[in-house]
C-alpha cells in the first residue's frame, strides 16, 4: 500500500524514469521496472518456458517495456520521462511522445492536465541495430471476445498456416466472456499473462487515475508473442471509425480509442518494421470497414450469438465485480444493441441480452440520443462507432417490420428528421465494401443491404 506521505512525493515527483527491462528465457519472463518518485514499479509478462528468444523476440520485448511505463507514468504525470539508459532506435523516442500525449488525452483532460510539452529525455543508441529479415509465417488474432474480433477470425480462418487466437489476462484468472467465444472458434490460443504492479491498482489520495491506452500496450504484447510462436502477422480488429474522437480541445482532437486508430497503427507498424525486421506485419484486417458492416458479418455468426461479449463489466480487473452477462445500460451495451438491430431480430436480440435488450428500455433513450447525435453530449468514453453509422443503424432497425412501433427507435428517428434520407444512403455505402479475402466464406452475410 502508499501511505498518504508517498502520495504527496509522487504527485509533486518531477520525473519518470526507465529503469530497465529484462527477459528469463527459460521462464518465458519478460520483466519491466519503473520509478516515479520513491516508487519502483516492476511489471512482469509471462509467455511461457522453452520458447525460442530471437533477436527479433528480444527487440520485442524491449518494445512492449517501452509501451508498458505509461501504466505507471499517469500515476502522477510528470513533465519529465527519462529513458535512462534504454536503448532506442532513431524515431522510437518521437512515437514514444505521441503514444503518451495522444494515448493519454481523455486522461489528461479530466485531471485538467497538458501533456503535450512532456519531455523524453535519456535513451543510450544501440549500436549496429539490423533489422533481421523474417523467415516465419502465419497470423495471430488478438481476441477479446467481442463482435470485431470474431468477424477478424471468421475472416481468416481459412488461410494457411492456422490462425492463432492471442489472449492476454491476470496470472491465474482467465475471463469466461473471452473463453467462451474462444471455444466456438476451434482455433489453438497463444497466452500471455500480465502482472501489473500492485501499487499501480492500491487506491491512494493524490495518484492520478483514468483511461490508459492499453490496446497499444497488448498490440506489443502479441507481437512479442507472434516472434516467439514463429508467426509474421498480428492481425488486429480495429475498425474504421475507432479514429473518430471525442472532442476537440485546444490541444487537438481528444480520442478515446486512438491506440486503435489508424494513426496509431500507421505509427506502430513502422517503429515495429525498424525493430525486429522486414517481413513482419503488424495490421487491422477491418480497418476500412463501419462497425455497421461489421455487425451485419456477425449476424450470421450464429455459433456465438450465446457467448460473445462487449460489455465492459465483463472484464472487470476484480473478479467479485465481473459480470458473467451484459449490464445492459451502459453506452456499450446501447451501441451494440443498437448496430446489431438492422441484422437482427428484436426476439434475437432479447435472446442475447437476457431479456434486457436496451433498444427496450425507454429510461435509455438519452444513451441513444448521443450515439445517433441528436445530443448535445460528445460522443461517450467507450469504444462505440461514430454519428454516421449509429443514424444508419437506427433507420435500417426502425424499418424493419418487428420493430414497428418500438417507441425508442421512433423517438430517435423522429428527431433525426430531415436526416433519416441521408442516413440511409450512408448504410448503402458503408455495407457496400467487398471482403477482405474473397474466398473469407465462413460468416455469409444475410438480407438485404438495406
Amino acid at each position: 500500500m502508499i501511505d498518504s506521505a508517498m502520495t504527496d512525493r509522487v504527485r509533486l515527483g518531477e520525473i519518470f524514469t526507465y529503469s530497465g527491462f529484462s527477459v528469463d528465457s527459460e521462464a518465458g519472463r519478460l520483466r519491466c521496472t519503473y520509478r516515479l518518485g520513491p516508487l519502483d514499479f516492476v511489471e512482469t509478462v509471462q509467455l511461457g518456458p522453452g520458447l525460442a528468444w530471437s533477436a527479433g523476440a528480444q527487440q520485442a520485448a524491449r518494445l512492449v517495456y517501452l509501451l508498458a511505463g505509461v501504466s505507471y507514468y499517469k500515476m502522477a504525470a510528470p513533465p519529465v520521462v527519462d529513458l535512462a539508459c534504454t536503448p532506442v532506435l532513431p524515431g522510437e523516442l518521437d512515437f514514444l511522445q505521441s503514444f503518451f500525449v495522444n494515448g493519454l488525452g481523455e486522461f489528461a483532460l479530466k485531471n485538467g492536465l497538458d501533456l503535450s510539452e512532456v519531455a523524453f529525455v535519456g535513451g543510450a543508441e544501440m549500436p549496429d541495430h539490423r533489422a533481421e529479415p523474417q523467415h516465419r509465417s502465419g497470423m495471430l488474432v488478438p481476441f477479446g471476445g467481442g463482435l470485431d474480433s470474431v468477424v477478424t477470425v471468421e475472416l481468416v480462418r481459412n488461410k494457411l498456416p492456422t490462425p492463432a487466437l492471442f489472449v492476454v489476462n491476470p496470472p491465474g484468472d482467465r475471463f469466461a466472456a473471452i473463453e467462451r467465444a474462444a471455444a466456438v472458434t476451434g482455433l489453438p490460443i497463444l497466452r500471455a499473462e500480465r502482472s501489473l504492479d500492485p501499487k499501480v491498482l492500491a487506491p491512494a489520495e493524490g495518484v492520478l487515475r483514468g483511461h490508459v491506452p492499453v490496446t497499444g500496450i497488448i498490440s506489443a504484447v502479441a507481437v512479442l508473442a507472434a516472434l516467439l510462436d514463429g508467426r509474421s502477422q498480428v492481425v488486429m480488429s480495429n475498425e474504421q471509425s475507432a479514429s473518430s474522437g471525442n472532442v476537440e480541445t485546444d490541444h487537438g482532437v481528444v480520442n478515446h480509442q486512438w491506440s486503435k486508430s489508424a494513426e496509431f497503427e500507421r505509427l506502430f507498424s513502422q517503429v515495429v518494421s525498424n525493430a525486429v525486421g522486414p517481413g513482419f506485419e503488424c495490421f487491422s484486417l477491418l480497418r476500412p470497414y463501419s462497425e455497421l458492416w461489421i455487425a451485419r458479418r456477425f449476424a450470421s455468426a450464429r455459433p456465438y450469438h450465446g457467448v460473445f461479449r462487449s460489455c465492459n463489466r465483463a472484464f472487470h480487473l476484480d473478479p467479485r465485480q465481473r459480470l458473467d452477462d451484459w449490464c445492459g445500460i451502459c453506452d456499450k451495451c446501447c451501441f451494440i444493441d443498437l448496430v446489431l438491430a438492422p441484422f437482427l431480430s428484436a426476439q434475437e436480440l432479447a435472446v442475447v441480452f437476457s431479456g434486457q435488450e436496451p433498444l427496450r428500455d425507454k429510461s435509455l433513450v438519452d444513451r441513444f440520443r448521443t450515439l445517433v447525435g441528436v445530443s448535445p453530449d460528445a460522443k461517450p468514453w467507450e469504444c462505440v462507432g461514430d454519428v454516421e453509422e449509429c443514424q444508419a443503424a437506427a433507420v435500417l432497425a426502425f424499418e424493419r417490420p418487428d420493430r414497428r412501433g418500438d417507441p425508442v427507435l421512433t423517438m430517435l428517428v423522429q428527431e433525426l428528421g430531415s436526416v433519416r434520407d441521408s442516413a440511409r444512403r450512408s448504410a448503402i455505402r458503408l455495407l457496400s465494401l467487398p471482403v477482405p479475402y474473397p474466398d473469407a466464406d465462413a460468416v455469409q452475410p444475410t438480407g438485404s443491404l438495406v
